[in-house]
């Protein structure tokens, strides 16, 4: 094997960083257009929206060397080190945190902010590839898929605790890494007959989807019976009971999440979003709005700083989470289409090199990094079109903010030096 070279920059992947560069860029276009106002519209003014993520793309550059100075054998080295101070950081903000919209997610230092779950997410990525790259890991073992859930969902539950749903969702993105190592795909069909049951009980209630799921069951199992014989219920009988009690106990514990633990507001979300209710003033205000400035764009959108929803400020959070709807009146279904294809290009791009990664670690953070970044692209874009609840998760390398710039900068770049440096002595 080869050595590594001293040149940071060798062998980097450009394709990779010439997409981010592009999204960084055309995002910073739309986040300047979602938040200029007629009296403030100098593009170096520092103290607006558009000015500080000017400052925060700048300092990408030394975060972008730091990340490629550092040996590649350094991330697995201290894979489990990183995620006990990403997993400290989450935990210190219940002291020292500073709570914003209702939630301790941020840590105050003057001027800016920073907030732990954007960084947490790549140090998980390490984590699950440093526990899976063990030659003697066996994902088969249930003691060793345990050991996987913990290093996912530890994160993932001091995030919900703060509260912030939408960032601790993005963690069962994992769960396609896993299958990808060899984890059976029952348990993703699992997720989606869990999410399937949820959306049924809000639809139809507890007492018609029990009956209605008890039926599809007793099918299956008559379609078990018919091909394997009376042997099936023989020795299956317990399974058969459990399945019907576990099926109905579900249910039950829904209905009573749903109306007992869940608040108003995110009932009025679900309603919303399934049709029952229509509200377009104020829990649905925002995906209202949001719909009807993509929409208002047409097939090739009105032109750059030319969208007057956009320009008018109708849609809430529209330089943040809504800024694809910003992409969509300005640049019109043509561009919303070049962005995703951009993504899918960049996600494409990632997973092609990682399956040539002779190093496994390598591999899974970069089916980790894969799975994160297409988990954000459509949960935020299913969310601002109005196919999924809102949910607040940003849109990578476009959305405003510091911290999610830099924890996805950080996120790409480490799969960037483990890729430049596939070839070299492990």
């Amino acid at each position: 094997m080869r050595q590594e070279k001293n040149n940071i920059f060798a062998d980097v992947d450009w394709l990779l960083i010439f997409i981010y560069i592009i999204l960084i860029g055309f995002g910073w276009m739309n986040i300047y257009a979602a938040s200029k106002t007629a009296e403030v519209n100098d593009v170096f003014n520092f103290t607006t929206k558009y000015g500080k993520q000017m400052i925060w793309i700048a300092l990408c550059i030394p975060v972008i060397v730091t990340v490629l100075f550092f040996n590649s054998k350094f991330y697995e080295q201290f894979a489990s080190i990183l995620y006990f101070i990403a997993v400290l950081s989450l935990l210190l903000l219940f002291v020292f945190g500073k709570e914003i919209n209702g939630a301790k997610s941020w840590f105050n230092f003057g001027v800016m902010g920073l907030q732990p779950s954007e960084f947490a997410k790549s140090c998980t990525a390490l984590a699950v590839a440093k526990l899976m790259s063990d030659r003697l890991y066996n994902l088969d073992l249930i003691k060793n898929q345990i050991k996987a859930f913990i290093i996912i969902f530890l994160p993932a539950f001091l995030i919900l605790l703060q509260p912030d749903a939408g960032s601790a969702l993005i963690y069962f993105s994992f769960f396609f890494v896993l299958n990808r190592e060899g984890l059976t795909i029952r348990y993703i069909l699992l997720g989606i007959g869990l999410i399937l049951g949820f959306l049924l009980t809000i639809l139809y209630g507890k007492t018609i989807t029990i009956i209605s799921l008890l039926v599809v069951l007793t099918l299956f199992i008559g379609l078990m019976v018919y091909q394997q014989g009376s042997r099936f219920l023989r020795f299956q009988w317990y399974k058969v009971i459990l399945s019907y009690i576990l099926v109905a106990g579900y249910i039950f514990v829904v209905n009573f999440t749903y109306n007992s633990v869940f608040k108003q507001h995110h009932r009025d979300r679900f309603e919303v979003l399934l049709g029952l209710k229509v509200d377009t003033k104020n829990i649905g205000y925002n995906t209202y709005q949001s719909e009807l400035t993509i929409s208002s764009g047409g097939a090739w959108g009105k032109g750059f700083l030319k969208g007057d929803i956009t320009q008018g400020n109708f849609v809430p959070e529209q330089h943040t989470d809504y800024i694809f709807s910003t992409v969509g009146e300005e640049w019109g279904f043509l561009g919303s289409t070049l962005v995703i294809v951009l993504f899918i290009a960049l996600i494409y791009r990632i997973i092609a090199l990682a399956e040539t990664n002779p190093n496994k670690f390598g591999r899974i953070y970069g089916y980790g990094v894969a799975s994160i970044l297409f988990f954000h692209l459509f949960v935020n874009v299913g969310m601002v079109i109005g196919l999924l609840p809102t949910v607040g998760i940003p849109l990578p390398f476009i959305s405003y903010g510091g911290s999610s710039l830099w924890g996805f900068t950080i996120l790409l770049f480490i799969f960037i030096r483990l890729d430049a440096h596939k070839s070299y002595d492990w």
